[in-house]
């Protein structure tokens, strides 16, 4: 009997990929508040990152209250309520953080600042629990994993233009030299940004689009639970003692390292001794994947956002740093990457031969580098000094063909190359030292579905709960950041060197690579060998 194929609900798809563009437009303006927030309330590069730590922290947190929830109530909360109405419950509580920032900027607090990005980013979280779903529901299963690159393209366009618009709002014009940034420039942005967000959630609420419910039995993990809970109650003392205390805050970010991995592998070790209440943590591979996704966001994020500073420093790409203002075009640059990246993996969604696809793989990555130097010029920055990164462009796409879209061969090539990048940018100055850092977006780029994939591989009945626990390892981007913030606050390290950092990231995301391979192959599950089989 031939199953029918379920045909995508393109209109609802099409109103559904507006979210993901906003995940992305407000993460990357993160990279041009931060700088801004470092002059304006005079901190230092660790204090600096703690935007980025309550953003990404806020992933993990509502993540978790979810499912703690959930395993308490029974039934998956999400999916009582529906994806649909879960979206628009997220986008309420961003506008309601959007708002936030601004008494909170008026008020010239830093802390209250903290928490209204949490709140936006606590609504993000639900907004991407209930929306990764929600577009496989969309249609057929099997297509998928199309869908959700289609999102994700849309994301990085978002990532792309999200630094240049926040620029043009805070500065004027992205070219603007020397402007100062008044709280009337804030409080005009955040109004729009809470404008929009409300406008999309009304949009939610009076479109015909499906509930989005599935039919999936909720498995209970109590075990995994409290393993969590432990995780976040012991995160949560270290930043008390960092607080109330005079303790560096280098070894206590160490210490948050030491924790996040000891309790995962311990969880993992007990589900091993047995396995009822564990769920998902039984499987080795789901650990690989959440250490490795919680590494893989953490670097993605540290190169953005430490990058400002670096840029301000005297003697790195000018002898007397770059203005606030000039930094938007870099920051664009970096994020545009990951959109040259996900177009060029978007293009195994269309029905194309496999000569068409080849030509295809070569010409739609500079398609795009076009769209993000476009862009930019529009908003009035120089790109002349940005045409070189075409050769960069050139060895991701050798290393996309090499990696032949197997998620274990391509995570291996993307992440030594990742880590040669950063080596390169770290040992050199000037142009090519911010195109080797740069270069990192375009290796981060297809990072995420090949860590997710290999992740999930064998979970059989678990696998949504596997899903739910390795969004929640977007925490890496909480922690890596300002852990690289400390580093460089050293004098004799500084923030040039701190970018080695994100090159022992890449070569664990290299070695990750090969131990997933391991662990999956042991169970009898080759992914590589089945993409090149045609499965």
């Amino acid at each position: 009997m031939t199953q029918t194929k379920q045909p995508t609900n393109t209109g609802a798809l099409a109103t559904l990929v507006i979210v993901f563009f906003f995940w992305g437009f407000i993460a990357a303006s993160n990279s041009i508040f931060i700088p801004f927030c470092k002059t304006h309330f005079k901190l230092n590069q660790f204090q600096s990152q703690l935007i980025g730590s309550a953003f990404y922290g806020a992933y993990f947190i509502g993540s978790l209250i979810l499912f703690i929830c959930s395993n308490v109530l029974g039934y998956d909360i999400l999916n009582k309520i529906g994806y649909k109405r879960g979206i628009i419950y997220g986008l309420l509580i961003s506008v309601v953080g959007a708002l936030l920032i601004i008494p909170s900027a008026n008020a010239n607090s830093f802390p209250a600042i903290l928490v209204s990005f949490f709140v936006v980013a606590l609504g993000f979280s639900l907004q991407q629990t209930a929306a990764q779903p929600f577009a496989i529901t969309l249609g057929d299963p099997s297509t998928g994993s199309h869908r959700l690159n289609l999102g994700g393209s849309v994301n990085s366009l978002g990532t792309t233009l999200g630094p240049l618009i926040v620029s043009f709002f805070l500065f004027g014009t992205a070219d603007s030299k020397n402007a100062v940034v008044t709280v009337t420039n804030i409080n005009v942005l955040y109004l729009i940004v809470a404008g929009v967000f409300a406008a999309v959630a009304i949009f939610f609420a009076l479109s015909k689009l499906p509930d989005g419910k599935n039919d999936e039995k909720f498995e209970k993990a109590n075990k995994a639970s409290s393993s969590l809970l432990m995780m976040t109650v012991l995160i949560g003392a270290i930043i008390v003692v960092g607080q109330l205390t005079e303790i560096q805050k280098l070894p206590l970010l160490i210490v948050t390292l030491i924790v996040v991995v000891g309790i995962l592998f311990y969880s993992n070790g007990q589900a091993n001794k047995n396995s009822e209440g564990w769920g998902a943590m039984k499987y080795q591979q789901l650990i690989y994947g959440m250490i490795g996704i919680f590494v893989y966001v953490g670097a993605e994020v540290t190169i953005d956002n430490n990058f400002g500073a670096l840029l301000k420093t005297p003697g790195y790409i000018t002898e007397l740093g770059l203005d606030e203002s000039k930094i938007s075009k870099y920051v664009s640059l970096y994020w545009g990457s990951l959109m040259i990246g996900r177009w060029t993996g978007a293009i195994s969604v269309f029905n194309l031969s496999a000569s068409m696809k080849k030509v295809m793989m070569v010409i739609v990555p500079f398609i795009a580098f076009g769209v993000v130097l476009g862009v930019s010029k529009i908003y009035g920055n120089d790109i002349s000094d940005l045409f070189g990164y075409a050769v960069c462009i050139l060895i991701a796409v050798a290393a996309f063909f090499y990696g032949q879209e197997k998620p274990v061969k391509t995570l291996f090539a993307v992440s030594l190359l990742a880590m040669i990048a950063m080596l390169v940018g770290v040992f050199t100055k000037g142009i090519i030292s911010v195109y080797a850092f740069m270069a990192g977006g375009l290796c981060c780029s297809v990072m995420w579905p090949c860590i997710f994939s290999l992740g999930v591989g064998g979970l059989g009945k678990f696998t949504s709960q596997g899903s739910a626990f390795l969004i929640m390892m977007i925490l890496g981007g909480a922690v890596i950041p300002p852990l690289q913030g400390a580093i460089g606050d050293n004098a004799s390290v500084g923030m040039h060197n701190s970018y080695l950092l994100a090159a022992v990231c890449f070569a664990f995301l290299a070695f990750l690579a090969l131990k997933l391979k391991s662990v999956l192959h042991a169970q009898g599950l080759d992914f590589d060998e089945q993409v090149s089989g045609g499965h």
